[in-house]
């Protein structure tokens, strides 16, 4: 799996999302051409030049009303997606369906926003409110036709680049579980054989797209996992139980508005300004950014942040970019974030790097799970590979400053050449390090301890851990990296991993 890591991290989940939808609208413009799709392929170009064209357009609309930068390539995918739910047309009245759907989810990323931080699924929210609307005036909401059997393995194939991408696998399985539980019964019920029943449900609901494509959007999901799989089974159920509430019907935008509203409910409610403080090199390949928040940042020890950069020209990596927090809760110089330092720098990394002092980044997110467990008994093993130690800077700074004393092994992953990050944390929180580099680290601590190798293996671990089968294991770092030394670890006799891929940053 970590070629195909390598492959998707090549370009930001924003890229990787617009040209998986474009590779669907292609397929369906191809299969519509040979017949297997049964839509006119002179409407489905005009029906998505026209939900492309109006969503870019009107979220630079509101952009200039409510005077903030916005993203062009989210407003690219909301028009890719609407123009997959509602029904291909040339008819003026068609196309202005699809036009309104546009314009309605642009204004849900603005009107129905709390300090700057949008609640719901735009898609989702334009296809449910044009659905209340369009009637009025002799149109029909969104029909899903992206269901259909003959583009389902080209959604399965596009669906699954973005869940492999996200490692959002549980968060899909649950939401296909749970519908396909509530689904298959009212299907065989009806006379369909079991089979056929599952056939059917898959070909013809749009649950794969609705999953791979909308559910796994990450400003609208919980912060937590367990809190992402309770939403993942609600919306599941709701997207095929059978109801109609005066206008309002069972849908599949109607149950992910409602996953979306239920998220906000328990997630970081706002977007939090952050203003630089300082700017350091930890290493010389490592920078470290700090950042003054003008209200509190709620986080546990190990959670990730999403940093929302505008700049001219960005790349193919997009404005936004999640990191794992480098400080501890409450620290008293604000937080922190660090990434590497390359030749060949993002546009992203180059535009954070040359913020001056009081330069305004906005943070839109905050979570993850990657936190330790709360029982200070069970000892630890947090393996990092380079420049993934920002979350055990996190935590083990967090353990240094309440007091706890717990047993920790940390393996950290270098580079020939590359200097220990954050090493002043490491010695200061007591925890027995052991570096793996091809050769020791410039200026290695006294205490530490020094393995020779590219990477961790079996030796290495029984040689340097030997109880290392009696430990929770942490893992993070690159895709490739945290891949295999989850596949060591387990061969070692590791049972309970957790683990934090940094997937492309």
């Amino acid at each position: 799996m970590s070629a195909v890591d390598r492959v998707l991290g090549r370009v930001t989940m924003y890229r990787l999302v617009t040209i998986a939808l474009g590779g669907v609208l292609l397929a369906a413009l191809v299969l519509s051409v040979l017949g297997p799709v049964q839509q006119d392929p002179v409407a489905l170009v005009v029906s998505t030049v026209v939900a492309v064209g109006v969503s870019v357009l009107a979220g630079r609309a509101c952009g200039a009303l409510w005077r903030t930068r916005v993203h062009t390539e989210s407003a690219v995918i909301t028009g890719l997606i609407l123009a997959l739910l509602f029904w291909p047309e040339t008819t003026p009245a068609g196309l202005g369906v699809v036009a309104l759907a546009a314009v309605l989810a642009a204004l849900s990323k603005f009107v129905v926003a709390v300090r700057a931080r949008h609640v719901l699924n735009p898609a989702a929210a334009g296809a449910l409110a044009t659905g209340l609307l369009a009637p009025l005036f002799g149109g029909f909401g969104a029909t899903w036709w992206v269901a259909t059997p003959a583009l389902l393995p080209v959604v399965v194939l596009a669906a699954l680049a973005v869940v492999v991408r996200t490692r959002r696998y549980a968060l899909v399985a649950t939401y296909l579980a749970a519908a396909l539980a509530v689904l298959l019964p009212r299907l065989v019920a009806a006379g369909a054989a079991p089979v056929e029943a599952l056939v059917t449900a898959l070909q013809s609901y749009p649950l794969v797209f609705a999953a791979g494509f909308m559910l796994t959007e990450p400003l609208t999901l919980p912060p937590r996992r367990w809190q992402q799989l309770a939403e993942a089974g609600l919306v599941g159920a709701l997207t095929v139980v059978p109801f109609s509430l005066g206008a309002l019907y069972a849908s599949p935008e109607l149950a992910l508005v409602v996953g979306n509203v239920l998220a906000f409910t328990v997630g970081q409610r706002r977007a939090v300004h952050l203003r630089v403080r300082a700017q350091r090199m930890v290493t010389p390949g490592v920078r470290e950014v700090v950042f003054a928040a003008d209200s509190a940042v709620r986080f546990r020890p190990g959670q990730w942040i999403e940093l929302h950069v505008p700049h001219h020209g960005p790349d193919a990596r997009g404005s936004r970019r999640v990191f794992s927090l480098a400080t501890p809760p409450d620290h008293a110089d604000g937080v922190a974030v660090a990434f590497r330092v390359t030749e060949a720098l993002s546009s992203f990394k180059r535009a954070l790097s040359e913020l001056p002092e009081g330069g305004l980044v906005r943070a839109t997110g905050v979570g993850g799970d990657f936190v330790l467990p709360k029982d200070t008994g069970i000892p630890l093993l947090l393996v990092a590979g380079g420049i993934g130690i920002t979350p055990f800077v996190s935590q083990l700074a967090d353990l240094a400053r309440s007091g706890q004393q717990r047993d920790v092994v940390v393996v950290l992953l270098l580079g020939p050449g590359d200097e220990a990050p954050y090493a002043d944390v490491l010695v200061g929180s007591g925890a027995r390090v052991v570096v793996v580099s091809p050769e020791p680290p410039p200026a290695m601590p006294e205490p530490w301890e020094f393995a020779a190798g590219p990477t961790i293996d079996g030796t290495i671990l029984r040689a340097t851990v030997p109880d290392a089968d009696r430990r929770v294991a942490y893992v993070s770092g690159g895709p490739g990296m945290v891949d295999h030394s989850r596949r060591v670890l387990r061969r070692g006799g590791v049972r309970r991993i957790r683990t934090d891929a940094f997937t492309g940053y």
